[in-house]
């Protein structure tokens, strides 16, 4: 089977590195679109800090909340322009997005919306306890994605 439009769905972890190769490989050997999918998440203040609800408060809180997300947002862009540029190096066709939202739910929609027909992903190994207390994306892919998934193994067993 030929595929035509691989969607590759990183998280900056290490592991990543390889995920992504493995789509470049894939989007090589197949002359296929690539793209380069991250799911943003931004943490948030300490909210022990603002334990009373006064408008001075909420409105710092509303600042730093702005100030962390464009901070991430000019980093995810740099670090996607990059894995994107290395694509594109190799003469893959790519292109890169993000998102905010729950990271599963996010690449299954990005996957239909962009009509996919590869979402390639990563697997860090957790079992057990600690997969169920952190959930699975890409469990939650491979049940609920709208075209075929290739899940990338990580070598560290957790």
């Amino acid at each position: 089977m030929a595929y035509h439009r691989i969607l590759v769905a990183l998280d900056r972890s290490n592991h990543s590195e390889l995920v992504l190769e493995q789509a470049m490989e894939l989007a090589q050997n197949n002359s296929a679109e690539l793209m380069i999918f991250h799911r943003l998440e931004v943490s948030e203040p300490d909210p022990y800090g603002f334990s009373d609800l006064h408008a001075t408060n909420i409105a710092r809180y509303s600042r730093i909340m702005q100030d962390r997300l464009e901070s991430e947002l000019d980093q995810i862009r740099s670090w996607l322009t990059s894995c994107t540029r290395r694509a594109t190096d190799q003469n893959i066709t790519a292109d890169w997005n993000w998102k905010m939202g729950d990271a599963g739910r996010c690449i299954c929609q990005i996957a239909k919306d962009w009509n996919a027909d590869l979402i390639v992903v990563g697997r860090r190994g957790y079992e057990g306890v600690i997969e169920a207390l952190l959930g699975s994306v890409s469990n939650f892919v491979v049940h609920r994605a709208p075209c075929s998934v290739l899940v990338v193994q990580s070598s560290d067993r957790h």
